[in-house]
């Protein structure tokens, strides 16, 4: 699988999608797609815990990355899901420094944090002992700033140590700035967000990533210096395609 931190280092951007729908066919054939890392979305998306190992599982054949998003901070799923092989987590609605502190040792193992030792599907791919010695270096972790007390807050909490990056959540950012929660959103109240999470993430030596609802306003990040950027999920392209060629055969 790409190692995201490698594309990182070498200048590149990580294209990123969502796992919505349970059932590891569907999961498949996003893996097929060519995208750099897949995310099990455990927050909104309609799969359980349960749902990942078969996810995972469909992700291996390809060279994909397997991330999830958790539900929320101090989640038991944290360490259950790297556990199960995720390579990274997204954690939603950080909002201070101390939130980001609390999801970086719920991630790691000692002494950098409390993951409690357990990695039952993790170690397939190691040495016997030699996950444990190398995951703290390689597990992916991304708070999510998405309230306007993340914005206020966002030097702080790109300074925290562990983290690989700020994932930027627009819609949910946009509702508690009194704005239209629409996704690929061009506000420019929203747009100087968008410039103060890059730009703290770059005093900080980590990245910015963005969710877009689109190819278009993806590329659109990356000339913005997003580095990792979400085009929608398998529910969204499904949706998207199915309506289209609805539309195609009406119009014939």
């Amino acid at each position: 699988m790409p190692d995201l931190r490698t594309i990182w280092a070498n200048g590149g951007t990580v294209l990123n999608s969502f796992i919505n729908l349970p059932g590891s066919f569907a999961t498949e054939v996003m893996a097929s797609a060519g995208f750099d890392s897949l995310t099990l979305d455990l927050q909104h998306g309609m799969v359980e815990f349960a749902d990942a190992i078969p996810a995972f599982q469909a992700m291996n054949g390809w060279d994909v990355t397997p991330l999830a998003r958790i539900p929320a901070i101090g989640s038991p799923l944290t360490g259950k899901l790297l556990d199960a092989g995720a390579a990274g987590l997204i954690c939603p609605m950080i909002e201070t420094a101390a939130d980001v502190r609390r999801f970086v040792a719920d991630s790691l193992y000692p002494p950098d944090g409390h993951r409690s030792n357990g990695a039952t599907r993790a170690v397939l791919r190691h040495q016997p002992g030699m996950y444990q010695k190398v995951a703290n270096d390689q597990v992916i972790l991304l708070p999510m700033i998405e309230t306007a007390a993340a914005l206020r807050n966002v030097e702080e909490i790109a300074a925290v140590p562990g983290i690989a990056g700020l994932y930027l959540g627009p819609t949910d950012l946009a509702f508690t700035l009194g704005l239209e929660p629409k996704g690929d959103n061009t506000t420019p109240q929203l747009m100087q967000a968008y410039g103060d999470v890059i730009a703290a993430a770059n005093r900080n030596g980590i990245i910015a990533a963005l969710h877009c609802g689109t190819p278009e306003f993806a590329r659109r990040a990356v000339e913005m210096g997003f580095r990792m950027v979400t085009v929608t999920a398998d529910s969204g392209l499904l949706l998207n395609a199915a309506r289209q060629a609805v539309a195609s055969f009406r119009a014939s």
